[in-house]
């Protein structure tokens, strides 16, 4: 088996559609594409778990919680679970890009240019299967972020 190979079944173990791409982008640019997707893939469980878990944290949040009052009005006026989960999910989505975004260029626009110049930015690293540093930087994720967006119902949802 050669590297690509156990590469490409690396991506397809993550679900990746297109793993021989990902791979190949991988081995030929020196991208950290493995792990840019599972980052990626980490981050759309997150934003999905709006939408299959709503009726769970519908519930939750109209018991307690800051919006609470709102969520429980929204019930009121007919949104359902899936609905809310629907919206929220899209907020999760937006938050997410606005993060990955702000890892690409931390500079905000509130500040003069001669305090921005002055100020430290940040990074996501690739590590190794052992957690020790490659030297690689999964740079502008926010750019591959509406690529790894699944596709059809979510689980849970209604």
């Amino acid at each position: 088996m050669t590297d690509i190979d156990k590469l490409t079944g690396l991506f397809e173990a993550l679900g990746a559609d297109d793993a021989r791409g990902w791979a190949d982008s991988e081995a030929e640019e020196n991208i950290p594409q493995l792990a840019r997707y599972r980052f990626l893939r980490k981050v759309w469980q997150d934003i999905d778990a709006w939408s299959a878990a709503a009726p769970d944290w519908v519930e939750a949040y109209r018991k307690e919680g800051l919006a609470g009052g709102a969520v429980e009005r929204a019930v009121r006026l007919g949104l359902t679970h899936g609905e809310l989960g629907e919206i929220a999910r899209e907020v999760a989505k937006e938050t997410a890009f606005g993060l990955l975004y702000s890892l690409a260029d931390p500079t905000d626009g509130d500040l003069p240019p001669e305090v921005e110049e002055q100020l430290p930015g940040w990074c996501v690293a690739e590590l190794s299967p052992q957690g020790k540093p490659t030297g690689r930087i999964l740079d502008a994720l926010y750019e591959d972020l509406d690529e790894l967006e699944p596709q059809g119902p979510v689980e849970g949802a209604r």
